[in-house]
């Protein structure tokens, strides 16, 4: 089916993800038929490059061929099995290899379907934990501003980012929110130079004050990708970890967006030297190809789950139809395998050092403006609040014409390739951005 046809029926039919309707129907959107390594594939063959790893999952690259042939091989001999009350091969192997990979003693996973998923799972077992040792009182949670975890009610509760979540406050169980440690734009008034991590005090405060009905604290390590890419320091969370432990309360990492090596390192927890009592994963899970998640809790969090012969069933009444598919599960351990095997972490160290210096001579180019970096992950915030978001939108179509695929967020443009990206292909990139700048003037 032609170009024309299949835009055509996708104006009828499809309600795409976080896309305002009237605008994108004005627009030549992309519609992608295939890809390979770094490269989608427009129907009619325009090769684009990919620079946000298709929504910060394909780190492993497109089509590669370990992975498919995973999902090849399994789905000839188990297309799906339950995990309640019965278990398969994949599940047992993929929740020991996490078990293996991530820090300290973080030791069961429970899967789940997606990110949003994940924690609406790890939530409930925060809250259940607490129950079962008899204290229903902790059932509330903390959050940080502008933070994000997904846009199931749950997960928007422990959340807020204005754009997704304003409309369902009425409906929304709240979270207490502490100050974000927002770096660039501090909210103590710091420079990095002088800072003491002052915006740490806003937690302090909170847990200080209502630690005796809080049953979890949630953070995205390191970095809030949904926010606009805001980077923090690794003291915060060596902070939060040691007022957690001084308050006995569950400490979660959302690591869906940064785990997987998004950071440099396999996890974010692992920079700063933490180990949380729970931590969600997805995305890269699976190089990005099929939809995995789990929430992964410490021996203390699982145990407690256990029925001890007083009456009370402790137990986890929750599931997802699809949570740990075995076709799923075959392909999160070819990703893992791949990951080591082929060294990704140590090979994309250079292209860390590269992406940092090209976004930061291109944030030079626009001028008033503000780059972020941490691992595979840059962005160049425009310090214009009233036309930066329209001039970061006419960059990101512009680099569309040029080749390239980006999304933008308000006023901020960022990349974040697949870690896989060669040299050649991320030079590509940086110059078509250039371009693009120039070009929008």
């Amino acid at each position: 089916m032609d170009y024309k046809s299949l835009r055509e029926l996708d104006i009828k039919y499809l309600w795409h993800p976080c896309t305002e309707i009237s605008t994108f129907e004005e627009m030549d959107f992309p519609i992608i038929e295939r890809a390979k390594g770094v490269y989608l594939y427009e129907v009619g063959g325009r090769p684009l490059l990919d620079g946000i790893a298709s929504w910060w999952c394909v780190n492993l690259g497109h089509g590669h061929p370990l992975l498919i042939q995973a999902i090849q091989v399994q789905a000839g001999k188990l297309q799906h099995a339950i995990l309640g009350g019965m278990s398969h091969p994949n599940a047992i192997k993929l929740a020991e290899q996490l078990a293996r990979i991530t820090p300290g003693d973080l030791s069961h996973s429970f899967f789940a379907s997606d990110g949003a998923s994940s924690v609406e799972a790890a939530l409930k077992i925060a809250v259940q934990y607490w129950a079962n040792l008899g204290e229903k009182n902790h059932a509330h949670f903390v959050g940080l501003d502008e933070g994000y975890h997904g846009d199931t009610m749950g997960a928007m509760g422990v959340g807020y980012v204005e754009a997704f979540h304003r409309e369902y406050g009425e409906v929304v169980k709240p979270a207490y929110h502490a100050l974000s440690p927002h770096c660039a734009q501090c909210p103590c008034g710091k420079e990095p130079e002088t800072c003491d991590i002052e915006c740490f005090v806003s937690m302090e405060q909170i847990l200080r004050e209502h630690n005796k009905e809080i049953a979890a604290v949630i953070v995205e390590p390191l970095c809030q990708a949904a926010a606009g890419i805001r980077i923090y320091p690794e003291e915060y969370l060596r902070r939060l970890r040691k007022l957690c432990d001084e308050y006995g309360l569950i400490l979660i990492a959302d690591e869906i967006a940064v785990g997987f090596g998004r950071t440099g390192s396999m996890f974010a927890c692992e920079r700063a030297g933490i180990v949380p009592d729970i931590m969600t994963v997805g995305k890269g899970i699976t190089g990005g190809y099929m939809p995995l998640s789990a929430a992964i809790v410490t021996d203390r969090i699982y145990d407690s789950f256990r029925n001890t012969g007083d009456g009370r069933d402790r137990t986890f009444w929750h599931s997802h139809t699809f949570g740990g598919n075995p076709i799923i599960t075959g392909l999160a351990l070819a990703a893992i395998e791949t990951y080591e095997k082929e060294h990704v972490l140590e090979k994309c160290q250079p292209r860390i050092k590269q992406l940092e210096q090209g976004m930061r001579r291109l944030g030079k180019m626009l001028g008033n403006s503000r780059v972020r970096t941490l691992g595979m992950m840059a962005v160049i915030e425009i310090n214009d609040a009233s036309g930066g978001a329209e001039r970061a939108n006419r960059i990101v179509r512009k680099a569309y014409e040029f080749g390239l695929f980006l999304r933008p967020r308000g006023r901020a443009i960022y990349l974040w390739p697949p870690l896989v990206i060669s040299e050649p292909e991320l030079d590509q990139m940086l110059s078509i951005l250039e371009e693009a700048i120039i070009k929008t003037g």
